[in-house]
């Protein structure tokens, strides 16, 4: 099938392509230039939505479960024969550099396949001639995704894959600063899937309300602020939608002092910055035994000046722009804030007055733990390197944080790095690496870094009921 990615971006609704009376631009973050208009999906469009994926549940959830986990594989198919477009137009609206475009298309191609090899697990409790009773697991209808601008294909796939391998049916909506590879995502579908079982609408924050209120809408499943996120849980009580939501984060990173000094700093570069430091996982404190303090900044710095940031569509750029205006003023507020409480820069801290959202790789030297480019998720390059001295005052420090969404340990010393990480109150902890997923890993925040899993078994049922079933001979 032959598709235009970069023209004529229109929703899927009921297997087919929907425009609306009104519309909203999308804008390339290098550049800030407009590059496309957008649907902006009106109430009725949302309802026709939803009761079309009301519709198409009954036959697809009584599909084998072998069928669905086909169809399933067949998505990552559809995006591997459309990779080349896929991996331009995220680069065109998200900004991220070419590898980056290439990790994430990648492994929305590999989730899919993973994820259609998994099977909802069925539990016997008892079994004999007089009674049976075991707990099996059923889809819940019909659910609404909601997902980033960070990650917009691969993220939207941690939703879509599993939902659909466990039954369900889906309306999904993407950000509105990033909509056009999701849109043509929905486009690419409507030759492999069943009308109705996905659904792609856009739109702002009133259709993410309208979706999120829906009595037919059985599950929110959301990735993104937690500020949002406590918004969502709010709006799905009115139904006790299940919700699963992964959420912000402010993750440590503890280096102890038997660390190769030179080979870490790279890593814990790319563990900070990776997508311009845009990722919910990023390491965003940096706490730095001091024996090494001195080196170690030094190392980053160094390793930092050989970054190229520039339009990730540019050849050898690294890191791209920040996705957003939003999000850069934001920046731009914090790294002002660093400045006026007269906070050293090893490196940046300068915003250049050029056209795109550009923020420099900034590194600030060991500011107050109480300072706001510590507390806050900059969600953007800015990193603080703190010191320590004794182990549980790090420890403690790296959980005074309402987040718990992951944190990493870095130390020659496995075994006791392990019992550090086994006291940090986060979902994920790294051991001497950092920003490794699978789709057979179970991953999810504590705290106010959201609730429920995604991937895994786990991640699977999450889009399911159990149901006991309870039978006794007559």
């Amino acid at each position: 099938m032959s598709i235009d990615f970069f023209s004529a971006y229109s929703m899927t609704i009921d297997g087919l392509p929907a425009t609306s009376p009104t519309a909203f631009e999308a804008f390339n973050p290098a550049t800030e230039e407009v590059i496309a208009t957008v649907p902006d999906a009106s109430r009725d469009q949302l309802e026709l939505a939803v009761a079309s994926a009301a519709r198409a549940f009954p036959a697809w959830s009584a599909r084998p479960v072998a069928e669905r986990q086909a169809l399933v594989a067949r998505i990552g198919d559809a995006i591997e024969a459309h990779a080349e477009d896929f991996m331009r137009l995220l680069t065109l609206e998200q900004g991220k550099a070419r590898k980056g475009a290439e990790w994430e298309i990648g492994g929305s191609i590999i989730w899919c396949r993973e994820i259609a090899k998994q099977d909802l697990p069925v539990h016997t409790v008892e079994m004999s001639e007089a009674r049976t009773v075991e707990t099996r697991r059923v889809p819940l209808g019909v659910v609404g995704a909601i997902t980033p601008w960070n990650f917009p294909v691969l993220l939207a796939i941690w939703k879509i894959a599993p939902a659909l391998v466990a039954g369900n049916t889906m309306v999904l909506k993407p950000s509105p600063y990033t909509p056009l590879c999701t849109l043509k995502l929905g486009e690419i579908l409507r030759d492999v899937l069943p009308p109705g079982v996905l659904n792609v609408v856009s739109g702002g924050n009133d259709l993410g309300a309208w979706l999120t209120q829906h009595p037919d809408v059985r599950k929110i499943s959301f990735t993104g602020s937690t500020a949002t996120g406590r918004k969502i849980m709010e709006s799905a009580s009115g139904n006790l939608k299940r919700i699963t939501l992964e959420l912000g984060g402010n993750d440590p990173a503890i280096v102890m002092p038997d660390v190769d000094v030179k080979e870490t700093a790279e890593k814990l570069f790319w563990a900070a910055f990776q997508n311009s430091a845009q990722f919910c996982v990023a390491a965003k404190r940096l706490y730095i035994h001091e024996a090494i303090y001195d080196q170690l900044a030094e190392a980053l710095v160094d390793y930092a000046r050989t970054i190229k940031v520039a339009d990730g569509s540019h050849q050898g750029t690294d890191l791209g722009p920040i996705q957003n205006k939003m999000q850069f003023d934001k920046l731009r507020n914090l790294l002002a804030d660093a400045k006026a409480e007269g906070q050293r820069f090893l490196l940046g801290g300068e915003i250049e007055d050029r056209k795109g959202y550009f923020v420099p790789v900034t590194i600030v030297d060991n500011p107050p733990e109480d300072s706001r480019v510590v507390v806050e998720e900059a969600f953007g390059p800015v990193l603080p390197l703190l010191k320590f001295n004794d182990l549980d005052d790090v420890i403690a420090r790296a959980n005074r944080s309402e987040y718990g969404l992951a944190a990493s340990i870095w130390s020659k010393d496995v075994a006791a790095a392990r019992k550090i990480a086994e006291r940090i109150e986060a979902g994920t902890v790294w051991v001497n690496e950092i920003h490794t997923f699978s789709p057979h890993v179970a991953f999810g925040g504590h705290k106010q870094s959201g609730i429920g899993i995604e991937n895994a078994i786990d991640g699977l049922c999450e889009y399911t009921n159990a149901q006991t079933l309870v039978v006794t001979a007559a």
